[in-house]
């Protein structure tokens, strides 16, 4: 009809969803790739992206024999906020994240962290975001154990 203003309707998959965050902890126990992909399972999210950081067996050209995580008690209040952060800015769908403390060997599931959204390009820019300033912000400290007996706190 002339003169009436044409109304734009998107699906309601395409918009964020009313509670996202399904998962975040801090755990001294293994961490499990299933449990928080299935975390962010929906039927609205086109794209999922999953990030996993692993212990490594070398940093700065010294050879790692193990690390240690600890954290400050606020870390999962702030997981929480950075958390917040992601849903505020991309259309997400679920979002979990799960970081391990304590003692790790090389090859040990550090990290893991997981988005879904709409469309693949979103879930990638928002899981991004997540594990950079979950990296960034979130107080937890990484001690590392060299093969020469040298140890070196990261974060800290």
């Amino acid at each position: 009809m002339a003169g009436t203003p044409s109304t734009i309707t998107t699906h309601p998959g395409e918009q964020a969803a009313q509670d996202p965050i399904r998962l975040l902890a801090i755990r001294d126990t293994a961490l499990s790739l299933d449990e928080v992909f299935r975390a962010v399972g929906e039927d609205a999210a086109g794209g999922t992206a999953l990030f996993v950081g692993t212990v490594r067996n070398h940093d700065g050209g010294a050879d790692v024999d193990a690390l240690g995580y600890s954290c400050h008690p606020t870390a999962e209040a702030e997981m929480r906020r950075v958390a917040e952060q992601v849903v505020a800015k991309y259309p997400v769908r679920a979002l979990a994240a799960v970081h391990r403390v304590g003692d790790l060997a090389v090859g040990d599931l550090a990290v893991v962290v997981a988005v879904s959204c709409p469309h693949r390009a979103e879930a990638f820019e928002a899981c991004r975001m997540l594990i950079d300033d979950l990296k960034h912000d979130v107080p937890i400290w990484k001690h590392q154990k060299f093969s020469d007996g040298a140890e070196e706190w990261v974060g800290a």
